[in-house]
């Protein structure tokens, strides 16, 4: 691996910025301390900054030094929030907020496309413009459609857009760039199941709602691979199960929560309108009935044929040839870039972090941590993005 010897040099306060992130971590839309870190170390390095974009949302414009052919501009783009969840790690700079942590690796997206921003506002090697772009709420909150509504290519216009994101599934020194569909649509759904209540003793006078869950969920378990051909995906999985007050009351209602992941825009189409279906009718057939919200939230991630072949030149760069896997199977996670790319082609890239000693947490686990030897990696990739677009 040969990350750019000037960012090697930054490696150090990298780490630094990184790890005074993951100790204050700020959830969707609350990214303000993380946001004025951002600015200022944007300002510092005499990079133009815009702020208020989605929110909490921060631009940074560099303009390249080059005369020749300066119409073309890129966007690179780092997620910025945190999880509502507690930190398990017994580390000097875990998380000092209650139920808030980097559990997915955004401290580390943002500290790399700052060591990016730091790198190419020296430099300026490039013809063109590159439009920062640290984004609020990833999360199931959708801050990067917020940070479109709010103008962002009509302000800072891209001919083409790049994420990353950390993977420690992946060794550290691969990257995987796939064409075409990289992440699934993710849409999320509530359902109240109304019954009758009664007592515990005489269930036979009420309609019971938990009994119904419980067929509601062996249904949903089953949909897929009973009504979408194998060779397709899709996953129906029950997040949150409430209902009920006390233990000798059957409740009047029962509110199941959960997500749907799919791959093609036709299965989407297909399991929404199967969902609802088995929901009803297997409610209606215990006597029950249902209430169901379907939220679409995120489309897949579909990367363009030209923007990866960029983006997997600019990895092999940094990593090597054979660190950059182009075959694969997307995955049923879903992010929000999606939004991005429906407006702009681009690619977003997974970028391994597991070393022989730490980066092989699962992301949304309460013991995870984002390995900072991936630092100077991802930064110098943006950089070799940027200046091979823009060159």
């Amino acid at each position: 691996m040969t990350p750019k010897p000037r960012i090697s040099e930054l490696h150090g306060a990298l780490t630094e910025i990184r790890r005074d992130l993951h100790a204050h971590p700020e959830i969707g839309f609350e990214e303000h301390r993380t946001s004025d870190i951002v600015a200022a170390k944007l300002a510092s390095w005499g990079i133009e900054v815009h702020r208020g974009l989605g929110g909490t949302g921060v631009v940074g414009v560099v303009h390249g030094r080059r005369s020749v052919g300066g119409n073309r501009a890129i966007g690179l783009r780092a997620d910025m929030d945190a999880l509502p969840m507690e930190e398990a790690n017994d580390l000097s700079y875990r998380s000092q907020t209650p139920n808030r942590m980097h559990a997915c690796g955004h401290d580390g997206h943002t500290t790399m496309l700052l060591g990016a921003a730091q790198y190419l506002a020296e430099t300026r090697d490039f013809s063109g413009t590159v439009h920062l772009i640290f984004q609020p709420a990833e999360e199931g909150l959708a801050g990067a459609k917020e940070m479109l509504d709010d103008g962002l290519f009509e302000r800072f216009p891209c001919d083409a857009i790049y994420g990353i994101h950390n993977s420690p599934d992946m060794p550290l020194g691969q990257v995987r760039a796939l064409t075409g569909t990289a992440l699934a649509a993710i849409d999320y759904f509530s359902v109240k199941l109304r019954g009758r209540s009664a007592h515990g003793a005489h269930p036979h006078q009420g309609v019971d709602t938990v009994a119904i869950a419980a067929q509601v969920i062996g249904v949903l378990n089953a949909l897929p691979s009973r009504h979408v051909d194998a060779l397709d995906s899709a996953i129906i999985s029950i997040g949150q199960i409430h209902g009920g007050t006390s233990d000798i009351v059957i409740p009047e209602i029962v509110e199941l929560r959960g997500s749907v992941r799919t791959l093609k825009p036709d299965v989407r189409d297909r399991v929404e309108m199967l969902f609802h279906r088995a929901v009803h009718a297997t409610a209606e057939a215990q006597g029950g009935t249902a209430e169901i919200s379907y939220r679409r939230a995120y489309p897949a991630t579909i990367n363009t044929a030209t923007e990866v072949e960029q983006a997997a030149a600019a990895a092999a760069e940094i990593v090597g040839a054979a660190g950059v896997e182009r075959e694969g199977h997307p995955l049923l996670a879903g992010e929000d870039f999606a939004f991005m790319l429906e407006r702009v082609p681009g690619a977003y890239l997974l970028f391994g972090q597991r070393g022989p000693e730490r980066g092989g947490t699962p992301v949304h686990n309460p013991a995870y941590d984002f390995n900072d030897d991936l630092l100077p990696i991802g930064a110098s990739y943006l950089v070799a993005i940027a200046e091979r677009e823009l060159g």
